[in-house]
């Protein structure tokens, strides 16, 4: 890898007049400011279709995208829209917040509006990606149509004949929900056709897209549901143990995601042919991936399902380097970021090593009571990304804001920035990660726009406050990307033309 740096920025926190952002002008002018800032990467976070909560790490499907992201200004210039109907629908009070109950009841009616006069065969490439996305498109579409019809209950709860998948009432679902089905494949469609030009606008402008995959899929979506041989079930099709992480010095009673487990054996004897479809996948939508929670590749905390904690769990062995060089050997242009936050194994640690991949190294978390954190730049070698924070961390600023004692002290004397005003310490903090060898730096916009908590994405383990935080346009401006473009070009990590 280059020496390089990038963004991280979600797709909903762009801009846009449709309440959350989407792949609208905003996006590509976007694109040019990252052009504009010398920046070579853009990270954004997963692209799935959400529910409850909102969070992208709970998708319905691990292939499909969000219809919240599709553009509806170019709805509008096909005549599926009107530009009257998109602006009678309440978006939502705040250009610096997503409302997504409000983005919720006035998209979809109008995606319905959009799907009732479009005419799939003017349409030339609609067959072939019908065609081309069928390994997923049909059984997500299906199983989004009949939790519909279920009025939206998880797919455990559905009759048995539809939660087992009995061929003859599958076939019934079709005939009945053939309506329904082609609304969900209408806005795969649509979504698909709008990501793929924007990553190309971006690429043709030397910007790449780092894309970010959840380790494991969420229980309430089509590929627990439709694949079931793939997940610790018994046979209803309910899990035996779920996934979380150990009690720590954070969390007494660990955490409870609630995850299935993948059933390790049954993916080495197909070949690991589903996690070859997944990856191939991303690699086509994405120029890299992160892969969330790095370290259930070695081992993984199974809890037993319907614990309200994740106490009892206990550590299980994962794939390890097996599945990767399999990927490797499949997918020629495999190029993977390992989140591999947190407390690390020496077999962790050797996973990583012979899979070559490089590691992350998150800035928040160098400066402890120890003053000997891992974290730490001059510790670096040259195969990590480097982050200030990331979208489950506080800004920078926030962060700095709640420092005390030694911690305020170590940061402050370690980043030069003693008795600086708080932005020039966060440009301080930005500069440490730059300067350092790590191949590529990742920088959170809310870091150069020297934001507090109230740009914060998520806070890990709550509900109700997340995944909601917008750019408001016009708030990165020529004078923050010039010393964005400055800072970036003095480190090195700008290829000139």
């Amino acid at each position: 890898m280059m020496r390089a740096s990038g963004v991280l920025l979600p797709i909903s926190s762009i801009p846009s007049n449709y309440g959350i952002g989407c792949f609208s002008k905003e996006a590509y002018v976007f694109v040019d400011q990252l052009v504009e800032g010398g920046q070579k990467y853009w990270q954004i976070l997963p692209l799935g279709p959400t529910g409850y909560g909102d969070s992208p790490y709970q998708s319905f499907s691990t292939f499909a995208g969000n219809p919240y992201f599709i553009d509806l200004e170019e709805f509008i210039q096909k005549g599926l829209l009107t530009s009257e109907e998109c602006g009678r629908c309440d978006w939502g009070g705040s250009e610096s917040y997503v409302d997504y109950e409000k983005v919720y009841q006035s998209r979809f009616p109008l995606l319905r509006k959009a799907f009732e006069r479009f005419d799939s065969k003017n349409e030339e490439d609609y067959e072939e990606f019908v065609k081309e996305q069928g390994f997923w498109l049909e059984d997500y579409c299906l199983y989004m149509a009949i939790k519909n019809e279920l009025k939206n209950i998880g797919w455990n709860e559905w009759p048995a004949e539809l939660k087992g998948r009995d061929p003859e009432a599958m076939e019934d679902a079709r005939e009945r929900l053939d309506e329904e089905i082609r609304f969900y494949r209408f806005q795969q469609y649509w979504f698909y056709r709008q990501w793929d030009r924007l990553k190309k606008y971006a690429n043709d402008r030397g910007v790449e897209i780092i894309g970010d995959l959840p380790i494991y899929v969420a229980f309430d979506g089509a590929d627990a549901w439709a694949n079931p041989d793939l997940f610790q079930f018994d046979e209803e099709n309910t899990p035996v143990a779920v996934a979380g992480c150990p009690p720590d010095a954070f969390s007494a009673t660990g955490q409870l995601w609630g995850n299935p487990l993948y059933n390790w054996e049954y993916h080495k004897k197909t070949g690991y042919v589903w996690w070859i479809q997944r990856m191939t996948h991303c690699m086509k939508i994405y120029d890299k991936v992160r892969i969330d929670h790095f370290r259930g590749f070695d081992e993984y905390w199974a809890i037993p399902y319907g614990d309200e904690t994740a106490e009892n769990g206990a550590w299980e062995k994962g794939p390890g380097l097996e599945l990767f060089q399999i990927l490797e050997s499949r997918i020629p242009n495999l190029d993977v970021i390992a989140e591999d936050l947190g407390f690390l194994t020496e077999s962790v640690l050797k996973l990583l090593k012979d899979s070559g991949f490089p590691g992350m190294k998150v800035l928040q978390f160098a400066f402890d009571w120890s003053e000997n954190s891992t974290y730490l730049t001059h510790k670096y070698d040259k195969n990590c990304v480097v982050y200030t924070g990331t979208h489950d961390n506080e800004t920078s600023r926030g962060w700095y804001e709640g420092l005390n004692g030694h911690d305020a002290w170590f940061v402050r004397q370690y980043t030069n920035c003693e008795g600086k005003n708080i932005c020039d310490c966060v440009w301080d903090f930005i500069r440490a990660a730059m300067s350092s060898v790590a191949d590529l730096a990742v920088i959170p916009l809310q870091d150069y726009l020297c934001l507090g908590n109230e740009a914060r994405m998520n806070t890990p383990s709550t509900l109700g406050d997340n995944w909601k935080w917008r750019l408001v346009k016009n708030q990165l401006n020529s004078e923050t990307l010039r010393r964005m473009r400055d800072m970036t070009k003095l480190y090195g990590r700008i290829q000139e033309q």
